[in-house]
Formats: structure tokens, C-alpha cells, sequence
């Protein structure tokens, strides 16, 4: 059962709105590889507002997903991208289907 999650907010500079959007999208195959990641979800919020929300069974899966691929590459790109810095939010899940 996941009981930790993470809701990861982005705000698209003007202009870079399909590039956050290729980003998203080519992170797939790259959480795929993620054993302790359960459900992955890259969202689309409005025009320039996409997110991320993912979950996991325990806080060891979480922070192996905080400290693993995506989200080195998420910062990487994060000054070329985002017109600020993604918000990052720790929940936890009270109850799922």
C-alpha cells in the first residue's frame, strides 16, 4: 500500500511550454527503471503549469526517487525551463484505490 507521495509543481517559462512538456514525457522510461517508485504522473495544470505527483510504499522509496535520475535531471534543466524553482512537496497518502 503507498503511503508517501510527492506533488512536484512547474511554472514554464514563456515560450518553453513544449519543451516542459517533451521533458515530462521523456522522463518515462527513466522512472520506469525506478523498482520503488509505484505510480508516476506527469500532469498538465493549465497553460504554463504542469506537475508531477508519484507515489511510493515508504519513505525509503521516496528518497531513493528524490536522489535518482529524474530528479538530477530536473534540476539540471531547471534554469532553462522554469520561470522558478519547482516546487517540491512531501505528503503523505491517507488512502488510495
Amino acid at each position: 500500500m503507498v503511503q508517501k507521495a510527492l506533488l512536484v509543481t512547474l511554472e514554464a517559462k514563456p515560450g518553453k511550454e513544449q519543451q516542459v512538456k517533451e521533458f515530462l514525457k521523456d522522463a518515462l522510461p527513466i522512472v520506469q527503471n525506478e523498482p520503488d517508485t509505484v505510480t508516476w504522473f506527469a500532469i498538465r495544470l493549465g497553460d504554463s503549469t504542469f506537475g508531477i505527483f508519484d507515489t511510493f510504499e515508504d519513505e525509503d522509496g521516496r528518497q531513493a526517487h528524490l536522489n535518482g535520475d529524474v530528479a538530477a535531471a530536473l534540476m539540471e534543466k531547471a534554469d532553462e525551463l522554469f520561470s522558478e524553482e519547482p516546487s517540491i512537496t512531501q505528503v503523505d497518502v491517507l488512502a488510495s484505490k
